[in-house]
């Protein structure tokens, strides 16, 4: 197995890469499931977003702090998130996608090397924006932790 790949932006809230990582591929890079849970944490909050609430001038404490849920309240979330994303080379990216596949249910753990060399091949456009499209990304993302014998409650602990 090849070394982790670490990411670093900038943010201390970045996952460190001490942890066993999923492998990728033999001879490339892996990537840390650390980093998985990062993308789940951080979709979860997008995912509470209330699209029909606007944001206004109110007085946050009289309207308790529904303006967060706002899309103008998310907007550092998902730049976050997106920055995240971008900033992961591509093995990392096509690992990502094909994790979201299997939790998805496209494909099964046993079908991984298939399913990253399917995300490789398919790679078009910005990889962030595929997946923060995708309806129940944090629940495939988990789904598929779980199938490679991984979970992100140890990550989860004191960042929620």
């Amino acid at each position: 197995m090849g070394d982790v790949v670490k990411v670093d932006n900038g943010n201390e809230n970045l996952p460190e890469d001490d942890h066993p990582s999923v492998p990728i591929d033999d001879g490339m890079p892996e990537l840390n499931p650390e980093k998985i849970c990062f993308v789940i944490l951080k979709s979860r909050e997008l995912a509470v977003e209330d699209t029909d609430i606007e944001a206004d001038a109110s007085n946050e404490t009289d309207d308790g702090f529904s303006s967060i849920l706002t899309h103008d309240g998310q907007a550092p979330t998902e730049a976050e998130l997106i920055g995240f994303i971008d900033a992961m080379d591509e093995d990392e990216q096509c690992a990502l996608v094909a994790m979201m596949w299997i939790g998805r249910g496209d494909y099964d753990s046993p079908d991984w090397k298939t399913a990253v060399a399917e995300a490789r091949a398919r790679r078009s456009g910005s990889v962030s924006k595929y997946l923060l499209g995708t309806p129940l990304l944090s629940d495939y993302l988990e789904t598929a932790l779980s199938e490679f014998g991984e979970s992100c409650a140890d990550f989860e602990k004191g960042r929620i």
